[in-house]
């Protein structure tokens, strides 16, 4: 076998072996997004979950220690969660209203009001899933 060949052949098993590295982290991150509703029921907390709902309250900004605009959200199931947007690394949402529609990728924590919503930012440190919030066709992270 020529030394050109061997390259080669080294070279392709190199990029196969990079692809499948790729793709099963992928795969894992997402098999750790679940749905909020399986989350609630099973009272799991520090899962990674993605979802839409209504804005039905505005709540004053959280101004101890990072700050965060926080504010409820109706699922289309009737669950309630409480987001919490960190300001200190996110950009706020000025234009939000009661009745607006909000996605959100973010880490679901559980609670017996619904749970909460947060990390809908990127993580500047780059240990944690980033995680983001869309309204009005505009993401927030």
């Amino acid at each position: 076998m020529s030394i050109k060949l061997g390259i080669v052949l080294h070279m392709r098993k190199l990029v196969v072996s990079i692809s499948v590295v790729f793709t099963f982290l992928l795969w894992v991150s997402f098999a750790e997004a679940i749905s909020l509703n399986e989350a609630y029921k099973s009272k799991r907390s520090d899962v990674q979950v993605k979802g839409n709902g209504t804005v039905i309250r505005i709540l004053k900004d959280d101004n101890q220690g990072s700050r965060h605009q926080k504010f409820i959200l109706k699922l289309s199931s009737g669950q309630t969660i409480l987001i919490a947007h960190n300001i200190d690394l996110a950009p706020r949402i000025n234009s939000i209203s009661k009745g607006d529609s909000i996605q959100f990728y973010g880490e679901y924590e559980w609670n017996n009001k619904g749970g909460v919503v947060h990390w809908t930012h990127k993580d500047p440190n780059g240990n944690h899933i980033g995680g983001w919030l869309k309204h009005n066709g505009r993401v927030y992270q």
